[in-house]
């Protein structure tokens, strides 16, 4: 006899054409498990960036690396080469790699390695957990301490505890889901100003993620559970730009600085030389950092910088399931600065911050 379906199974799903199993996350962290180095990296890379903060430690926090990583071992050769950087410059500068698996979009595209690790379409996305993670635990293995932007809410069960910095992009800042997250996560996080320009909805964000929340999530076992948290003390806001063009002049700081005293949050901002600051070319984020670093070494209260680069200058356009006719090294996003251009750079901010 056929079984008659019920009305919830007749209301439901109408456009769901699927839904698959992920892996448990307590499951991924035991294939993948970190050891005592890497728990170290990414112990000191958060305790080192809530110094910067608060400004207890004088250095400059450097966030730089891909728009966005397709290719893990691109990702690892540019990890090599700024640990090494990094290490010269440790007295002058803490720089985490910039690490960002999510990518938001404003209409269509690549989603990033999480959602389509194949590159192809086909959102192997249990796949893509697992290099994101096994990832992370070889670039930290370097001594490097990595940042990734939080776009999914279920994702940072999965990596959050290897990273040393958060962000929230442009696109949700205002989001309620994405204040409650920050206010969960473990690391300082930085709050990014609207597409449109709203610094104000970044400070908010800032003070929201600033309280405590009860909110629905997951569990290390992938179960639903409601999660109460103590709120995240070390949010604070970067100004990217927008459309309309940049906002990292010395008046817009100020005012920016303005804002979080009226509202009774430290003091904190960090530039994006890319995105609506450099509006989108990579050539001119040069020119955005060497200007911030005069005013960083005129004692203006910025906290630190973010820079996108990978090994090639520029970007290309990824056509689906035809990866291995990209270009090694170059970004399948926004467009980067090469690693010649970044080394120079940090050399810049280096001297800024002596």
């Amino acid at each position: 006899m056929p079984i008659t379906a019920g009305p919830a199974e007749i209301l439901d799903n109408q456009r769901t054409a699927g839904i698959s199993p992920l892996i448990p996350p307590s499951l991924l962290r035991q294939e993948h498990p970190m050891d005592a180095a890497v728990a170290k990296t990414v112990a000191q890379g958060r305790s080192a960036t809530v110094d910067i903060l608060n400004g207890t430690d004088e250095r400059l926090l450097v966030v730089v690396g891909p728009c966005s990583v397709h290719d893990p071992e691109a990702a690892v050769d540019y990890a090599i080469r700024l640990a090494e950087k990094a290490d010269q410059l440790r007295d002058r500068l803490h720089v985490i790699m910039r690490v960002y698996f999510e990518k938001p979009r404003t209409t269509l595209g690549w989603k990033g390695l999480i959602n389509d690790p194949a590159l192809d379409g086909s959102y192997a996305v249990n796949q893509g957990l697992r290099m994101a993670r096994k990832l992370l635990l070889d670039i930290s293995a370097l001594g490097l301490p990595v940042g990734c932007e939080f776009l999914d809410p279920i994702t940072p069960q999965f990596i959050a505890d290897i990273v040393s910095w958060g962000s929230i992009g442009a696109r949700t800042a205002a989001s309620q889901v994405h204040r409650q997250l920050c206010s969960a996560l473990s690391m300082p996080v930085g709050i990014k100003n609207s597409t449109e320009g709203d610094v104000q909805v970044a400070v908010d964000a800032t003070r929201a993620a600033a309280a405590s929340h009860v909110f629905p999530g997951i569990n290390a076992d992938g179960l639903a559970a409601l999660i109460t948290t103590s709120g995240n003390p070390d949010c604070h806001v970067i100004l990217r730009g927008s459309a309309a063009g940049p906002n990292y002049d010395s008046e817009t700081v100020s005012d920016t600085l303005a804002r979080l005293r009226k509202a009774e949050l430290p003091e904190r901002v960090l530039i994006d030389a890319s995105h609506g600051n450099s509006g989108k070319d990579h050539v001119r984020q040069a020119g955005v950092v060497e200007e911030v670093a005069n005013r960083i070494g005129a004692g203006e209260g910025i906290t630190g910088v973010m820079l996108e680069s990978f090994l090639e200058a520029g970007r290309q356009d990824l056509v689906l399931g035809k990866a291995s006719e990209l270009t090694y090294g170059q970004s399948i996003t926004d467009a980067c600065m090469d690693w010649p251009t970044t080394a120079g750079l940090l050399d810049t901010l280096a001297a800024a911050v002596r």
